[in-house]
């Protein structure tokens, strides 16, 4: 029978649940395990898709298309597990679901309430990730904090499921803070108490508490927990901020977390085998040069939108026993010129994704300076659309080349709207999302990266290079290297005369792995470290 392993968070947010619930993915794997992970999150949103990246970071997104948590991308770096739409579920999803069910006279007219039609709806979508993956482990984190009046449901339907399923079949992690007092120079463990009899107020007994710190923890409190908390001692965890995020799943496994939870939910597990991850952790502890990047983007000020694209580099950077060295740079900035000093201290420059008119001019200027520098670049989606437009304008001399997004009268659109978007208005998951296959063309850098001759990549966009203009900018010196199959719909980009000047439709930062870098963030984290050689 499949086991239940559910996350929750107490006393503040952004503690590190999500990696929290993927390191201990990654530590049953590690033990021969199949494992799959889930988000509930309670915003009354259906999905991150149209949310503003200031609100909720980065969309990360499914092979099926789904728009999720960035939750999701730590899921599957973690675990190398691809998730599916069953895998990251909302308030709003339920809710719709159950409205639709109602208004066809499902419940046959009976009153449709939290307490049971919610609860079951939130418990069969849980179940279904089980039946779907075949997994002897589910692993659900539920979003925001033990208290919140939106995750109630979602807390209700957990404590339920013990009752569905089986104590020995369910274990609930704590995820808490203890706060440090610069005035007395002390951790406190007050407001973990707190939480966990607020936790205990609605019915779930914590069986392992993870305890978040910035200072080491020591065994006085770990015992106080333990007594005030009423959870083994054993099951009291440890977790001082790390170097790196990827060091997590390493000191879970030092405090016993592993064979705790094999223990406590009867797995018939392997003994661990983490030998791989530890030597990717110091690598990324260890490096031995330094490489560096500049991002140039508009949500530079918040990280979270572009953390995919950040730890793609960060594992190519890894993979050459680097040290990633990233300087997030404003699109504006380089808009207004001042940017240049940055952009000329830069072994290389990535442009990713993103959606709206501020900042692209910066962004052109960025593709500009890589060009005619002979900088490695590697374009993201958007990063590939730049990079024709600053190509057709400052190569073909056509000053009026756009994409039709930001200048919808532009004369000549190299970036247009992709047929089948023309008629649609709802905004919600209607892009062209998810995985579609890639035809790399023999003896381009796109080619030489990949290794294969088709490839299958995540994409998220609406506007695509326009066919009209491929053959011209193709003469100038602009290479299709990756192509749809029926070699309708350009996939990447690349410049011949350049020593490595690359963009793609598509999003390769969702499929990277740490222990796997995507052979593009290789292939230009290589050509950076080159450049950086040559002007040293």
């Amino acid at each position: 029978m499949t086991r239940y392993i559910f996350c929750t968070g107490g006393v503040v947010s952004s503690l590190g649940k999500g990696v929290t619930a993927a390191s201990i993915g990654r530590i049953l794997k590690a033990r021969g395990l199949e494992v799959v992970i889930q988000k509930l999150d309670p915003y009354i949103n259906v999905d991150p898709g149209t949310m503003s990246p200031y609100q909720h970071g980065e969309v990360f997104v499914l092979d099926d298309g789904t728009e999720t948590d960035l939750d999701l991308g730590h899921y599957e770096r973690f675990t190398g597990v691809s998730l599916t739409k069953h895998c990251n579920v909302t308030t709003g999803q339920i809710y719709a679901e159950i409205i639709s069910r109602e208004r066809r006279g499902d419940f046959l007219g009976g009153t449709v309430q939290v307490i049971p039609h919610v609860t079951d709806e939130i418990k069969r979508r849980i179940r279904l990730v089980a039946e779907e993956n075949g997994a002897d482990v589910v692993i659900v984190e539920v979003g925001g904090t033990v208290g919140d009046i939106e995750s109630l449901p979602f807390l209700e339907a957990i404590r339920q499921m013990r009752k569905d399923v089986g104590e020995r079949n369910t274990c609930y992690i704590h995820l808490t803070l203890l706060p440090y007092i610069r005035a007395t120079g002390e951790l406190k463990t007050k407001p973990t108490q707190h939480s966990v009899r607020e936790l205990r107020g609605i019915g779930i007994h914590p069986d392992v508490l993870v305890c978040r710190a910035d200072y080491p923890i020591g065994d006085e409190l770990l015992d106080k927990i333990s007594l005030f908390g009423d959870v083994d001692r054993e099951a009291v965890i440890p977790l001082e901020t790390a170097e790196t995020i990827y060091e997590v799943p390493l000191i879970l496994e030092r405090y016993g977390l592993g064979d705790y939870l094999v223990r406590r939910l009867a797995l018939d597990a392997a003994p661990p085998d983490l030998d791989e991850w530890r030597e990717l952790v110091y690598r990324l502890k260890h490096p031995k040069r330094d490489v560096h990047i500049a991002l140039v983007g508009k949500y530079v000020g918040l990280h979270d939108a572009y953390i995919s694209v950040h730890e793609a580099l960060l594992h190519a950077a890894a993979y050459f026993e680097s040290r990633l060295v990233l300087d997030w740079i404003d699109a504006e900035e380089v808009e207004r010129g001042n940017a240049l000093d940055r952009l000329q201290k830069a072994d290389g420059i990535v442009v990713p994704g993103g959606f709206g008119e501020r900042g692209i001019e910066g962004k052109i200027r960025a593709a500009r300076f890589a060009r005619e520098n002979k900088v490695p670049y590697l374009g993201l989606c958007l990063g590939l659309q730049v990079m024709v437009i600053e190509f057709a304008r400052h190569v073909l001399g056509d000053d009026r080349a756009n994409s039709a997004e930001f200048d919808p009268q532009t004369p000549h659109p190299v970036v247009d709207l992709m047929l089948e978007q023309r008629n649609i208005r709802d905004m919600g998951g209607t892009m062209r999302l998810g995985s579609y296959p890639c035809v790399l063309v023999e003896g381009t850098k796109a080619r030489r990266a990949y290794g294969v001759p088709q490839v299958s990549e995540r994409h998220r966009h609406r506007y695509e290079i326009n066919n009209r203009y491929r053959e011209v900018l193709a003469k100038a010196g602009m290479v299709w290297s990756g192509l749809s199959p029926n070699g309708q719909l350009v996939e990447i980009g690349e410049l011949r005369d350049h020593p490595w000047m690359l963009g793609s439709q598509f999003h390769p930062e969702f499929k990277t792995r740490p222990d796997a870098p995507h052979p593009l963030f290789r292939a230009f984290i290589e050509a950076a470290l080159k450049n950086s050689r040559h002007r040293s």
